[in-house]
């Protein structure tokens, strides 16, 4: 029994076949093109091949076909063809204030024991300090760098 049936109409056919024997495009698209073609089972498609023979030809998985002609059955020809764009959105963990007092916090001297601070350092501290719930070195990493701050001392000329 075969889940997801993949019918073409001939525009859908004629733009895939262009797609996929020239120009410039990006290698998922081709690859979808190509295996929307191979799964093909409407009244324009003249050889049919099986999923086997398109996984061995193209080097694709399985489920990459099955992935393809489930976002065609259920979603329509363009997704199916480019994807869908993601949609997660994150709340910024950092603010204008945050940064000011971690800037303020690197500029500061460190604490007893250490020649500089470090990044964890500098993470453990705003937390400790509350300035913040919790935070990775990363995110005090990128922060330090978009404000071009030196977390050493300055180098004697």
């Amino acid at each position: 029994m075969k889940k997801y049936i993949v019918t073409l109409s001939k525009d859908e056919r004629e733009t895939l076949v262009a797609l996929s024997s020239k120009g410039k495009h990006k290698s998922q698209k081709v690859l979808n093109a190509l295996i929307l073609l191979g799964c093909d089972e409407g009244n324009y498609q003249t050889k049919r091949s099986t999923n086997e023979e398109i996984a061995q030809v193209l080097n694709i998985s399985m489920r990459k076909i099955d992935r393809v002609k489930k976002r065609f059955v259920i979603e329509g020809f363009d997704v199916a063809l480019h994807g869908t764009t993601g949609n997660r959105t994150y709340d910024k963990k950092v603010d204008g204030d945050f940064e000011a007092q971690l800037v303020a916090l690197s500029c500061s001297e460190p604490p007893e024991g250490f020649a500089r601070w470090s990044l964890r350092l500098l993470a453990d501290k705003v937390v400790e300090l509350g300035y913040i719930e919790d935070i990775s070195h990363e995110t005090v990493r990128s922060v330090l760098k978009k404000t071009k701050s030196n977390l050493g001392k300055e180098k004697d000329g």
